[in-house]
């Protein structure tokens, strides 16, 4: 019986299945952070939320201009106010930039479940107290969905719940801290 083949097949499975053969090219970024922009349809209400409700902190904020917004694409000929809260400090801190477009009515999407539609479908953030993160939210009137909040599975994340909630827009925020 002739091995060769066999061989070939095993040499050739053996280089296919090494580690990082087939990875992309590192890339260096000068952040590893990610900011999210977010349009809201009333960025008062938003930014109360997200601040008193959440706990993030604004920064000052930025308009972006006719011409700008136009040529990169973001709206169809109109100026964009941008409100910024950061969580945490420096550079590194996590940004969620809420904005919004005069003269301009957003439409809603099917928030009812992450499965909706597609797209970006919720906001993860951490916190230290769950219980005081609720209780700040509930002066605003937010209550948390369905049986919230559930305990994680302690294989997954040991002493830790999670929670969901809905900003100002219906968008799913979700929380994930010790109670």
């Amino acid at each position: 019986m002739n091995m060769r083949p066999l061989h070939l097949s095993i040499a050739l499975l053996s280089i296919l299945s090494m580690p990082g053969l087939f990875a992309a090219e590192p890339v260096a970024f000068p952040r590893t952070t990610i900011d999210l922009g977010t349009v809201v349809a009333d960025v008062e209400k938003s930014v109360r939320f997200y601040v008193e409700g959440i706990g993030f902190r604004e920064l000052p904020g930025f308009e972006v201009p006719t011409d700008v917004a136009a040529g990169a694409g973001l709206t169809d000929g109109k100026p964009l106010t941008v409100r910024v809260l950061v969580l945490g400090e420096g550079d590194s801190a996590t940004k969620l930039k809420l904005m919004s477009v005069a003269g301009t009515a957003p439409r809603p999407g099917d928030n009812e479940f992450i499965h909706s539609h597609t797209g970006f479908r919720y906001l993860t953030i951490f916190v230290d107290n769950t219980n005081a993160a609720l209780a700040r939210l509930a002066k605003l009137g937010v209550k948390p969905l369905a049986k919230s909040p559930v305990a994680i599975p302690e294989r997954i994340a040991p002493g830790l719940f999670l929670t969901c909630v809905r900003d100002p827009d219906g968008n799913i925020v979700e929380l994930i801290g010790p109670k």
